[in-house]
């Protein structure tokens, strides 16, 4: 094996330093273990704990013979891979850091600014910078459990590990998964039609839109490997961060938001929007309800939480240990942009004037289009980022030990180009078929989001501590490893209040839709453009 292949092994992690902190009952330190944890955590040089569990049953065909540690595992990987004409292990932190900026800098920026109407500036604010806190820690959970384990391929390996190698548990986060996904497809297909719609004036049926969008995201998912599909996401996190920005320009230069009315007596009678200039708050205002709230929050969440993808990318780095820095990069510009673009375009737009996605708050048709247009990279790529993730998810699974997983082989290629033409063919239905479709995504973001986003993580964090502390580690547990018990639990328990208030409010915003006669049809050409 050549030395550059081997480096990652060697850099990934020093087991025999891990070795040398267990004790004489088999178990490390604990002093040590919490030593590591506050010294490493999301830096390069952590020393990694040992394994919750052994190879699960479906992973052992990877031959990894007598390996039992992470270090063991990833070498062995990178080893078998050096002479596969389709090689995984390919990605730098500075390609994962463009997959990642690709899948978090999107489309959602454009829904702060009504977020930030509801819940009022100060708290829109905060509320940004704490969700944002708590997915960059539970995503360092999840990438030191990848480093324990990096034979996990995606969250359902980890699920079934983290559930005591449960089979239902696999199968139950798999079925989440990819609804999940193909949801989210389903997603940019019908926003891709939205897009389509509005700089066309409506020109041709939104079905049709619909279908060249699918087609259109269907050939560029066609990349094997995330190391192809870095390019892309490198110019599409560019063009929306270009597309945020002009938004938010228009929105400071143009003379009024669209709607706008000098009167403030003025009431709209088909919209009920008020007049006057654009009311700008710092909390709530009077009135604002429970489903309202939360709905707004939970927009902010869902646009934060994308937890079910990672471990599909650290699979496939060569140096999973570099993961951080490309992590602690797109958080620290989620932040700062969100709250921005989501505070100015506010600040123009009021509560009055509002919309979501907001380029349908500004007045001038050209800025309006301009700044959309921007956005059209995304709009396809990440539903592509979300189909390349369920498609090896299937493709893994049909094609392990073969040469068509790794080798360029018709079978393979056709069988892949298939498998992701059956899951934009599932997103196409879905967006067309469902006429409540946005409040569906939060009904299904609430169901899924609350395990892949809070409660796996958690749990992920016990396990580990567990396995690193033995029988006693809760009674030999520092002060400092008590308050970290104390904060996993409690994200346990967001995941807990996520599913149960996230899915009441999403059910209570369908019906209220049904009774306002907000739902549209089924395969309609109405134009749906903003």
């Amino acid at each position: 094996m050549a030395l550059d292949q081997a480096q990652p092994t060697t850099d990934f992690m020093k087991s025999k330093e891990s070795e040398s902190k267990m004790g004489s009952g088999g178990h490390p330190n604990l002093e040590a273990v919490h030593e590591k944890s506050r010294a490493g955590l999301g830096r390069g040089n952590k020393v990694v704990g040992p394994r919750i569990s052994p190879v699960l049953p479906h992973l052992e065909g990877y031959d990894y013979g007598s390996a039992d540690s992470g270090s063991d595992i990833l070498g062995k990987q990178i080893e078998m891979e050096a002479d596969n004409a389709i090689k995984y292990r390919t990605c730098s932190w500075q390609k994962m850091a463009a997959l990642l900026f690709s899948e978090y800098i999107c489309l959602a920026i454009m829904s702060f600014p009504y977020s930030y109407s509801v819940l009022g500036l100060v708290p829109g604010i905060i509320l940004t910078a704490v969700v944002a806190a708590l997915v960059l820690y539970t995503s360092l959970v999840l990438w030191e459990f990848c480093l324990r384990h990096p034979e996990v391929r995606d969250v359902c390996d980890i699920g079934q590990m983290l559930f005591w190698g449960k089979s239902w548990v696999w199968y139950s986060t798999a079925v989440m998964f990819i609804l999940n996904n193909t949801f989210i497809q389903g997603l940019h297909v019908l926003v891709s039609s939205k897009y389509l719609n509005t700089i066309s004036n409506h020109s041709e049926c939104t079905v049709v839109f619909a279908v060249i969008a699918t087609i259109i995201c269907w050939f560029c998912s066609l990349p094997r490997t995330f190391n192809a599909l870095s390019k892309l996401g490198t110019g599409s996190a560019f063009f929306t961060f270009i597309s945020v920005l002009l938004a938010a320009i228009f929105a400071g230069i143009e003379a009024h938001p669209q709607g706008y009315n000098p009167d403030p007596n003025y009431v709209n009678p088909v919209t009920g929007i008020h007049g006057g200039e654009p009311i700008v708050t710092a909390t709530p205002i009077k009135g604002t309800t429970f489903v309202a709230g939360m709905n707004a929050f939970l927009n902010i969440s869902y646009t934060f939480i994308g937890q079910i993808t990672l471990p599909s990318f650290i699979a496939e780095m060569k140096n999973p240990r570099d993961f951080p820095k490309a992590l602690w990069a797109v958080t620290i510009a989620e932040i700062i942009l969100f709250s921005l673009v989501g505070g100015i375009v506010y600040g123009y737009t009021g509560n009055q004037y509002n919309t979501s996605p907001a380029f349908g708050s500004l007045g001038n048709e050209l800025y309006k289009k301009v700044s959309f247009s921007f956005m059209i990279p995304t709009l396809i790529f990440l539903g592509v980022l979300y189909a390349s993730v369920s498609a090896r998810f299937v493709f893994f699974r049909v094609f392990e030990g073969t040469r068509h997983k790794t080798q360029h082989t018709v079978v393979g290629w056709a069988s892949w180009g298939g498998i992701l033409a059956l899951t934009w063919l599932g997103a196409f239905i879905i967006a067309e078929v469902i006429p409540f479709f946005s409040d569906l995504l939060s009904l299904m973001s609430s169901l899924f989001d609350s395990f892949f986003g809070f409660i796996f993580w958690g749990v992920a964090y016990i396990r580990m501590r567990r396995v690193d502390g033995g029988v006693n580690w809760l009674h030999n547990q520092t002060a400092y490893g008590y308050l970290m018990l104390a904060l996993n639990v409690f994200i346990i328990l967001i995941g807990v209040f996520f599913l149960g208030a996230g899915t009441y409010t999403s059910v209570q915003s369908i019906i209220d839709g049904y009774d306002q006669h907000l739902v549209g049809g089924v395969f309609t050409c109405a134009n749906n453009g903003i």
